[in-house]
């Protein structure tokens, strides 16, 4: 029999002696015991049977200088829901609650509940290349082109096609869906790109995807602009647009319920503000692109 063995079974012979005597101060002086003892371990047997009976250090439920209970809410809503990581929660915190945490206690509260590390399929992939950034808004303006795929009110399948353009320096983005995947659409996307961005753009480099090929590479070119095709296999040389398209998925999408494409541009106007000037960004510690420009 073990140490919490025996203490239950004293404590059993105990309550069993008051309650057959009737007399708790009797039952106190006969074992040596205080009446607030005595009282204690009865309302714990008849909350918790036996286990009650089991002596638990004299620490607190909630340690004192530990993080209060709803900011522990508040970061595991940001990690299940969006996947962001320590650094970013931070950001979040301050910017939107005007809570001040370090990302070490971040770190610690997700171990503590077990959600440390990401679901597959979200980890930070490995950078090939060296990082680079353009000091001047609209040095370098990266484009490509994100699938989509919907599922429809009767079960079937729809493809969209986001055309997206990210400016290397800042991350101003500019966003536009489109039913085709096509040359034609390529260049109302540039259009749209030189009218929304408030800088000048010298260059715009894309992949040699079939909608960059020649009428859309003259019409950038008589813009003014100039046009250059990345190596082919090196996504990574246009990782600006890749990683925010990641982002896209992870904290866009994966939240929203298609209805009709009315509804779709909507809202992928409302993220693209949200992105541009209330998205704390990891390149500018935790400035949005607006704040960057």
């Amino acid at each position: 029999m073990n140490t919490d063995q025996r203490e239950i079974q004293r404590k059993l012979r105990i309550l069993r002696y008051a309650e057959e005597t009737g007399h708790v101060a009797k039952t106190c002086r006969y074992f040596g015991i205080g009446r607030t003892s005595f009282y204690r371990w009865r309302q714990s047997y008849e909350k918790y049977g036996e286990d009650g009976l089991i002596n638990r250090p004299p620490i607190p439920k909630w340690h004192a200088n530990r993080t209060p209970i709803e900011i522990e809410e508040k970061v595991l809503h940001l990690r299940r829901k969006y996947h962001l990581g320590p650094m970013r929660i931070v950001w979040y915190l301050e910017r939107y609650h005007g809570i001040k945490i370090s990302d070490a206690t971040v770190s610690r509260m997700l171990k503590r509940h077990g959600v440390n590390r990401l679901p597959r399929g979200t980890r930070v992939r490995k950078v090939h290349t060296k990082r680079y950034n353009k000091q001047v808004p609209g040095h370098h303006i990266q484009m490509d082109v994100k699938f989509l795929t919907f599922i429809g009110k009767q079960g079937e399948k729809i493809r969209r096609f986001q055309y997206t353009a990210i400016d290397d320096a800042t991350r101003v983005r500019a966003l536009k869906v489109y039913l085709k995947h096509t040359q034609a659409n390529a260049i109302d996307f540039v259009d749209h790109v030189i009218e929304k961005f408030p800088f000048r753009i010298k260059e715009i480099r894309t992949d040699n995807g079939h909608e960059f090929q020649a009428k859309f590479h003259w019409h950038v070119e008589d813009q003014g602009i100039r046009h250059a095709y990345i190596k082919r296999g090196t996504p990574q040389l246009n990782g600006k647009v890749e990683r925010s398209h990641r982002s896209d998925g992870q904290e866009f999408y994966q939240l929203l319920n298609y209805k009709d494409d009315v509804d779709l541009e909507a809202k992928l106007d409302e993220w693209e503000r949200f992105y541009n000037f209330h998205r704390p960004h990891g390149a500018f510690n935790g400035k949005t692109p607006y704040e960057a420009l």
